[in-house]
């Protein structure tokens, strides 16, 4: 075998361990992919209490209450499940906004989260962002700049 032979094989073997090592660790993390479930794909899994998961959806309106019975979220349509979260919430939660929470559910199916992320408004524009926008004349009449229409 010539030097550039042994050469092709080495880079083929090379290849084919690493699409192996990628293939495993892709199908170790199939599950983990996620960035979060619904209440109703979490009806239709079965999920261990205590598994660590995150969990989405909106909240549903009359459901926040402080320092009393859990909140909910669920996404339209579908079912809900009672959230539980002890700790400051962020300053975008509120009744009808998306959440993400991070937690583990419990046996008695609530899930306990220890973290909640507040979804932000898409059109959101730093208020920076909108003057740059204007000195460059591209600036559109009744885009929000820092959650306050301009004129």
């Amino acid at each position: 075998m010539t030097r550039k032979q042994r050469r092709g094989v080495l880079i083929g073997t090379c290849l084919v361990v690493l699409g192996v090592a990628v293939g495993l660790v892709l199908y170790a993390m199939r599950d983990s992919i996620v960035f979060f479930y619904s209440p109703s794909d979490i009806a239709k899994m079965e999920i261990a209490p205590g598994q660590r998961i995150r969990l989405g959806g909106l909240v549903e309106t009359g459901s926040v209450t402080r320092d009393q019975a859990p909140p909910s979220t669920s996404p339209p349509m579908a079912q809900a499940l009672p959230v539980t979260f002890t700790g400051v919430l962020p300053d975008l939660f509120r009744e009808g906004q998306g959440v993400v929470t991070e937690g583990a559910l419990q046996p008695d199916g609530t899930f306990k989260a220890d973290s909640v992320l507040a979804k932000h408004d898409e059109n959101y524009m730093p208020p920076e962002v909108a003057a740059k926008l204007k000195e460059q004349g591209v600036w559109r009449e009744g885009a929000a700049a820092g959650g306050v229409t301009t004129q």
